[in-house]
């Protein structure tokens, strides 16, 4: 009891790894199809990188959001760095320093919005300190901080990882920089770390070679070592020198999960020293760094419990958190990860050999191996992606400002966007036909805010702004019109029948302004159909959220052939502001993600059809890497859901792509009340967390199965994951998506797929197209023709090329 209540962390920290929240899919009630000729397909310039910041996580293989090192690439183009007087450094504003005897080492990347750290900066930081500290004997303390405000050092430049082809020569490069921050220690003086801004990955470990820490109060403040979500871990000495500060429990949870540490909470944990406000921040880290060199101030660590030292401070202990961090960690991502394992080991043998720099040559040694692993690869990948995503593509001055969103439908969709708009500071009218429909709708905000505030993931002044921006209101009140007048954008997130949603827009054009735009969040009707016979169909886009909505980092832009670059413009900043990656995708029944999903449905019934036991089908794609079964999707997501997406899309234009299977057993469990999770019973039966097989299903798939083919593992992931990513190729071929790159992200983020394999363009590149192509020919001659590889897989296996350079 001693140890579980005080090893609480334990259990908290892998919790992120593996986790993805499930896509509510959802089909109209009548299946619309309209045959649709040649368009514009919008693209992005995805495959650029840029210096926008991911905010999500990518441990969990669906992000979130979190944030990792920025990665930046420099140009050919960039004119090399001149040197004069007034600026004597490319990546530090020239030394200040004080009367005093206190330097002041001022980060300043030329160019950028942030400071990252590059190679390029690591060998002029040991210019710097050469030529300004080291023979100076009127230096009696150094602070580094920043000179570009908000920001202290937002981590590593991925760039650099990236362009280095042999993984293996990183290890001196990082040696070099170790060498660097031991060196500097060795001249005696005090070093003080001013941040204020992200400290994240290498500018964390930064600070942590430093004898004193302090931070400022600011919103923007957070200090994370995020490396494991790019399959990596903290290279410059953060495995050994973390823990020592925070104590080994809270060091396994920032490393472990890459979350972000506020400025109370570090200094809780004594992460940091001092907490302060921006404005006095350079000011109080130059009397503390004065302090320390004059042995007024002596740096105070936070002793630990006499539990957390019975845990902490001897063998046995350490092997019950090991133990637990290990279970949870197997739990949580079935061993997919390599980096959660190398990390444990770097701080294992640390503590094994404290002495010397042997535990720092091991920690680059690991951080090599995981830089050339294709699981670091991949997660990099689908960062990248993610980052560039920021952008539209389209000039600056396309989109129209927003400040007033409308949101038609109070239901569990339409108030988590309501909810995500109103938390980013936009005005919210959150409209249903009657009180008791918007108010369940400001329940589901309210109780999702409240959640925050006692997680401490939102102050009550937040808790009170994002509820004071949203404003109910019903059809029938007679000021409802004039709410509507002010709408920049109206969000519709109404039952999935055409008709209504046509009468929706007639309604929304009648009351709003000729610039106001309508996006409507359906997962399937082609937006088309809803754009016919309306007033302003160039002002009409789709923007299809999953659910739920506060949790799911995807979101599908769907423009007809009519809408305008300004509409689509609008719809991405704002999807973009209210914290999801954004995808522009062609008008076609199911879009992307759903209609990748569509075969997946198909062959789910098929390998059931050929003896693949419900839970063994779960198990197998589990252990592929995916967060969760297709039969436990089927049950989570709703089996009545999922059996209109299979009609739906068997109704379609995929042709034979969604035959193979019989996709009926879901609606004769429809019929027999059996819906899944939420009626208590669907393939599984639940009570409480348990579950097992339904035997009342057992009975229903007697009469669909035929012989019992005794399928291994690996033919039953091959079945299914392979009509997944033929699939997505298709929609590639058909310009459904502008790039792999928009696959990848599309499929990890809306379905879950296998982060730790980069989405379905880098598994294929991985696994070798040609490869996957005979497979796929097998099965076509053991399974029928819905195996057929599509034309682009055929391509690309004749010229041996791959999707991602």
């Amino acid at each position: 009891m001693v140890v579980s209540r005080q090893a609480r962390p334990i259990a908290q920290l892998a919790r992120s790894l593996g986790r993805c929240a499930l896509s509510t899919l959802r089909a109209p009630s009548e299946p619309v199809l309209q045959s649709k000729g040649n368009r514009k397909v919008w693209t992005s310039p995805y495959l650029c990188m840029n210096n926008e910041f991911c905010r999500r996580s990518l441990s969990s293989g669906a992000a979130a959001t979190a944030t990792a090192d920025e990665p930046t690439e420099k140009t050919e183009n960039t004119a090399p760095f001149v040197a004069t007087p007034e600026r004597k450094y490319e990546f530090f504003q020239n030394v200040e320093l004080l009367s005093n005897g206190v330097a002041i080492i001022r980060f300043d990347c030329l160019g950028k919005s942030v400071n990252t750290i590059s190679f390029a900066l690591a060998e002029e930081s040991k210019k710097l300190w050469s030529e300004e500290i080291e023979n100076n004997e009127s230096a009696k303390a150094v602070v580094f901080a920043s000179a570009k405000p908000g920001t202290f050092i937002a981590g590593a430049d991925i760039f650099d990882i990236k362009k280095t082809e042999n993984k293996q020569d990183l290890i001196p490069i990082i040696e070099d920089g170790l060498k660097f921050f031991q060196h500097i220690r060795s001249k005696g003086i005090p070093l003080v770390a001013a941040i204020d801004g992200p400290a994240l990955g290498g500018g964390l470990e930064w600070a942590l070679w430093c004898d004193y820490r302090v931070c400022t109060d600011s919103p923007k403040t957070k200090m994370g070592l995020p490396e494991v979500k790019l399959g990596l871990l903290p290279g410059f000495g953060g495995t050994q020198n973390l823990h020592p500060l925070v104590g080994l429990q809270n060091a396994m949870d920032m490393m472990l999960t890459g979350k972000d540490i506020r400025p109370a909470k570090a200094k809780k944990m004594g992460l940091v020293d001092l907490v302060v406000a921006p404005a006095s921040l350079e000011s109080v880290a130059v009397d503390s760094a004065l302090a320390l060199a004059d042995k007024t101030l002596t740096p105070k660590r936070k002793p630990k419990s006499f539990f957390n030292r019975l845990l902490e401070d001897n063998s046995l202990g350490r092997t019950v958190i090991w133990d637990q961090i290990n279970k949870m960690i197997m739990k949580n991502t079935n061993g997919k990860y390599p980096a959660p394992f190398k990390i444990i080991d770097c701080v294992k043998y640390g503590l094994q050999n404290p002495n010397g720099d042997a535990k720092y040559k091991h920690e680059r040694e690991h951080f090599a191996s995981l830089a050339a692993s294709t699981e670091s690869e991949a997660l990099i990948g689908i960062f990248d992606g993610m980052t560039a995503m920021k952008k539209h593509g389209f000039p600056a001055d396309t989109a129209q400002k927003v400040n007033n969103v409308a949101v038609i439908g109070a239901g569990l969709m339409g108030a988590g966007i309501a909810q995500v708009t109103a938390e980013k500071g936009l005005q919210v009218l959150l409209k249903d036909r009657n009180n008791e429909a918007v108010g369940r709708g400001q329940s589901y905000m309210q109780d999702n805010w409240n959640k925050k505030v006692t997680r401490k993931r939102m102050t009550q002044h937040q808790y009170n702004l994002s509820t004071s921006n949203v404003t109910p209101v019903v059809d029938d009140n007679p000021v409802a019109d004039k709410h509507m007048g002010k709408a920049d954008l109206v969000i519709e997130a109404v039952f999935e029948d055409l008709d209504l949603k046509r009468k929706i827009v007639a309604q929304v054009e009648h009351t709003t302004s000729d610039e106001c735009i309508f996006a409507t969040n359906t997962s399937a009707i082609p937006i088309a159909s809803i754009a016919e016979g309306a007033q302003r169909p160039e002002n009409i886009i789709g923007m299809h959220y999953f659910s739920p909505v506060p949790a799911m980092l995807l979101l599908e832009i769907i423009p007809h052939e009519g809408t305008s670059d300004s509409t689509i413009a609008t719809a991405f900043e704002v999807g973009t502001k209210q914290g999801k990656t954004c995808i522009v995708v062609k008008d076609v029944p199911g879009f992307y993600v759903n209609r990748c999903f569509g075969p997946y449905l198909v062959e789910t019934a098929a390998l059931l059809r050929d003896g693949v036991k419900p839970e063994q089908l779960d198990k197998a794609i589990k252990n592929f890497g995916m967060p969760v079964g297709p039969i436990s999707l089927a049950d989570d997501v709703g089996i009545d859901v999922i059996s209109h997406v299979a009609e739906f899309l068997s109704n379609a234009d995929l042709g034979v792509r969604m035959h193979g299977g019989d996709v009926s057993l879901m609606s004769k469990m429809v019929d027999n009340g059996l819906l899944g999770k939420k009626s208590g019973q669907g393939f599984y039966k639940y009570k409480g967390k348990k579950k097992v097989i339904n035997p009342e299903v057992e009975t229903l798939m007697r009469s669909f199965q035929g012989e019992d083919l005794g399928l291994s593992e690996e033919e039953i992931q091959n079945r299914l994951v392979s009509r997944f990513v033929n699939e997505a190729a298709k929609c590639l071929e058909d310009e459904i998506i502008a790039n792999p790159v928009v696959g990848d992200v599309g499929l990890v983020f809306g379905t879950g797929f296998a982060p730790f394999r980069g989405g379905p363009f880098r598994y294929l590149d991985q696994v070798g197209v040609s490869n996957y192509v005979s497979m796929m020919n097998g099965f076509v001659d053991k399974y029928g023709e819905q195996f057929e590889p599509c034309q682009l897989l055929k391509d690309y296996a004749v010229s041996n090329k791959k999707f991602h350079n």
